[in-house]
């Protein structure tokens, strides 16, 4: 084909989104944060939930036999430990998250809770509590 006779490829092209109405390197960050928000969250619940199980296997061996367990305090103080690495970590995700909104400085992101957060403040508020609970003996 003649270099007179090329297609005029700008006449082909459909016309894009402005760059200020899809913004997606802002939106691959916002995601990326709400992925890592939601590992930090599923390590809390493991440590949670295994730190409560613990304690109260711990403690229902120590009921029943006494011989398992050397020292009295072994089922609170391996339950409080672990419980509070879960709450630990959940609330430095947390923390982590928050700081991420704020580097990406998009007012819109915090005119609607986003469920990742909204799931992280529930399990550090739980996190909180059972630590609490564990090291008062209330359960």
């Amino acid at each position: 084909m003649p270099a007179s006779q090329t297609p005029d490829v700008s006449a082909d092209t459909k016309k894009l989104p402005s760059p200020t109405s899809l913004n997606l390197p802002v939106m691959n960050t916002l995601m990326a944060a709400d992925r890592t928000l939601m590992s930090w969250t599923r390590t809390s619940l493991s440590l949670l939930s295994f730190g409560f199980t613990i304690y109260k296997v711990l403690q229902g061996f120590q009921d029943i036999e006494g011989k398992f367990v050397v020292r009295t305090d072994t089922p609170r103080n391996a339950g409080l430990f672990l419980v509070g690495m879960g709450t630990f970590a959940m609330v430095m995700g947390t923390l982590e998250y928050w700081q991420t909104l704020r580097v990406l400085d998009q007012q819109r992101i915090f005119s609607r809770p986003r469920s990742p957060l909204i799931m992280a403040l529930i399990m550090s508020a739980s996190g909180v509590i059972l630590f609490f609970s564990i090291l008062v003996k209330v359960l």
